[in-house]
């Protein structure tokens, strides 16, 4: 139990900033790599740092209700800002820093943003584009002035103006950040964040202080966080994966944020940090896992063979080792050679070094690459939840993973299987609902509490929620095999050769897929078979590198054959795709998704040509360039059929 969890504790984040500032004022709060160097600010630093923002904002007419965006990579300025607008009964809008200027237009105007602070002129830039579309926005504040110097335009304000603004406020108005800290409530609205828009227009989710500390309150406790544990804050602010496992966590607790200097440098700070405690996405690790079976493949014929044989070891014996099972004194003592020669190194190498708890979530993770983490004896769990519920629905708890489902539920969730077979969660961290949009809340969250969550499941014998897929995805073949495109797709995407895969077969003969190569793993083999090519598009037209995917789908068809229910779903035709599925495009959301029904439409015509058998099949594809520019690129694809395996029945 941390102090956070006796009676009468604080109860918004405000309050609970300023019971850091008291109570261990001298301890580190947040970390940020500047320059090559780490600075540290405390705790008591930090509160000094959200009043004068708060000041700021009041001078510049923010009010209790108000929303402030937020836009920029993880900085502890932006950080504080988003507690300072919590100080003063607002809250803040973190938006996607990586978005382009159009997709910001619908959350200002939706948020009903009037102010924003802003990292840096690439922000400012896009926010001034777009300022005819969002005539609230009256005031844009910037941190970092490189590039701003003669730019002249009203909106803007320069941080050091901003606190010049706010330190004149506060001589004329000396108690109202005290009164507004005070003014506050458990159940006002803490923060607004946007769905992913997998299927639409993203969607404002509205979360109290009250669900989102009480959540990160639970989810410290079953980890056993204290604030001598450290993260690295690295991932979106608008994710809500960061804002409950950075900031709620930090808050909760009293740990330490620790800002990478900048998202090309995060692993090299990892390094550095050595992190108690990581959560990321699938991709993540998948990115993760492909850097090092690259550097493998460069290795000595010695270290290849060593790697993959202590590996072998590892996925037999360092799960069961990290979960409290038997295992045999000869089977520990190789495992602890392993450790000597390749797991302890590989792991300093990473940063995990020091970990005692690893999630993934977001969407489902391949219980391959799970098991890789968990071989080197990485406490990595998985859990499951979404922006709607404070992420937290279920969670493995440590000594009791399954590969195969996401654990039970967390303390104080009742989850439930709908006869539809959809997901339906109740729990005190459910959102107070859609912003601005009542019909939406109602169609989530029915009369009686329950949250439906739009995917299919089951709980296992011992209580363990099994995630198939997204209801509304989750088929059939024409023959009536169950098709479950996000299993095959993460079964495919655990190969370091396939970077992003799309399954199609409901309703279809058989199953075909558009596949993704990874640029740095594929062009890494090509290099080394001394293979010539320009770019992604021509290495993706080789017939060598389909000859390779293809390698890859057998062995997922081996797999799936195995299996009596999917033997049928096996991948019969693919083709590789001559560009990478990109966000700006609108073909993933920003946290990386497959916007699956966009890219049906967009490549129907690849689709077509997959199902009806064609050899080739030509498709003009528009493209956006990354000054904003779009054109259109013409591509002659081969269709590749697909080795496929006998199933089990077959072959008896």
């Amino acid at each position: 139990m941390t102090d956070n969890d006796e009676p009468g504790a604080p109860d918004t984040f405000a309050r609970l900033l300023l019971h850091h500032a008291a109570v261990r004022g001298g301890k580190p709060a947040m970390r940020e790599k500047d320059l090559g160097i780490w600075q540290t600010s405390t705790w008591r630093q930090a509160a000094d740092e959200v009043k004068a923002i708060a000041d700021g904002l009041a001078a510049l007419g923010f009010r209790r209700g108000q929303s402030l965006a937020i836009i920029g990579d993880n900085r502890p300025r932006l950080y504080w800002a988003m507690t300072a607008a919590q100080a003063l009964g607002g809250f803040p809008v973190p938006l996607y820093q990586d978005s382009v200027a159009q997709e910001m237009i619908h959350v200002l105007a939706d948020a009903e943003v009037e102010l924003a602070i802003v990292e840096d002129q690439e922000q400012v830039d896009k926010l001034l584009e777009i300022l005819p579309q969002c005539p609230r926005l009256a005031h844009i504040v910037y941190d970092d002035p490189r590039g701003l110097r003669n730019y002249g335009r009203p909106e803007l304000v320069s941080y050091a103006a901003f606190l010049e603004r706010g330190r004149a406020f506060a001589q004329a108005n000396p108690r109202h950040f005290d009164e507004s800290v005070a003014a506050g409530r458990p159940q006002d609205v803490a923060v607004m964040l946007y769905t992913s828009g997998t299927t639409g227009m993203p969607k404002g989710v509205s979360h109290t202080h009250a669900a989102l500390i009480h959540t990160a309150r639970v989810l410290c406790e079953f980890d056993g966080l204290t604030d001598a544990d450290d993260i690295l804050s690295y991932l979106p602010m608008a994710w809500v994966g960061d804002f409950l496992y950075s900031y709620a966590q930090s808050l909760a607790c009293g740990l330490t944020l620790n800002c990478p200097e900048s998202p090309e440098t995060v692993m090299n700070d990892m390094r550095e940090i050595g992190p108690s405690f990581f959560f990321a996405p699938p991709r993540i690790y998948e990115g993760v896992l492909t850097q090092v079976m690259i550097r493998i493949e460069d290795a000595s014929w010695v270290k290849r063979r060593l790697f993959h044989a202590f590996m072998e070891k590892g996925r037999r014996v360092g799960g069961r080792l990290l979960d409290g099972a038997p295992v045999g004194l000869v089977d520990r003592l190789l495992y602890a050679l392993g450790d000597l020669l390749v797991y302890g190194p590989l792991k300093n190498v990473l940063g995990l070094s020091r970990l005692t708890a690893a999630y993934t979530g977001g969407e489902a993770i391949g219980p391959d690459l799970f098991g890789f983490y968990r071989s080197l004896r990485v406490n990595l769990k998985q859990l499951y939840g979404m922006t709607e519920t404070c992420v937290t629905v279920c969670m493995h708890p440590s000594g009791k993973v399954r590969l195969d489902t996401v654990g039970p539920p967390m303390p104080g969730v009742d989850v439930r299987i709908a006869d539809s077979g959809e997901i339906l969660v109740r729990s005190p961290g459910l959102m107070l609902g859609y912003h601005n949009n009542p019909a939406a809340t109602s169609e989530a969250i029915d009369v009686d509490g329950w949250f439906h969550t739009g995917d299919a499941g089951y709980f296992d014998r011992d209580g363990h929620l099994k995630v198939i897929d997204r209801a509304k995805d989750v088929g059939k073949l024409a023959d009536g095999t169950l098709f479950a495109p996000k299993y095959i797709e993460n079964k495919l995407k655990f190969f370091p050769h396939i970077k992003e895969a799309v399954a199609f077969g409901a309703g279809c003969d058989c199953v075909t897929a558009l596949i993704n190569i990874d640029l740095a793993s594929v062009a890494s083999w090509a290099e080394k078979r001394r293979l010539p090519y320009t770019g992604y598009a021509d290495l993706a037209s080789r017939p060598e590198v389909h000859a390779l995917v293809g390698e890859c789908v057998a062995r997922v068809n081996r797999d799936l054959a195995a299996d009596p229910h999917l033997a049928n779903a096996q991948v019969r035709r693919f083709l590789v795709l001559h560009k990478e599925l990109d966000a700006d495009d609108g073909e993933l959301t920003r946290t990386r998704k497959v916007r699956r029904g966009y890219i049906a439409e967009k490549y129907g015509v690849l689709v077509q040509a997959l199902n009806a058998g064609a050899g080739r099949c030509t498709i003009d594809t528009q493209v956006r360039f990354e000054d904003g520019r779009t054109g259109v690129v013409r591509a002659d694809l081969r269709i590749v059929e697909a080795a496929v395996a006998a199933s089990m029945k077959e072959a008896a």
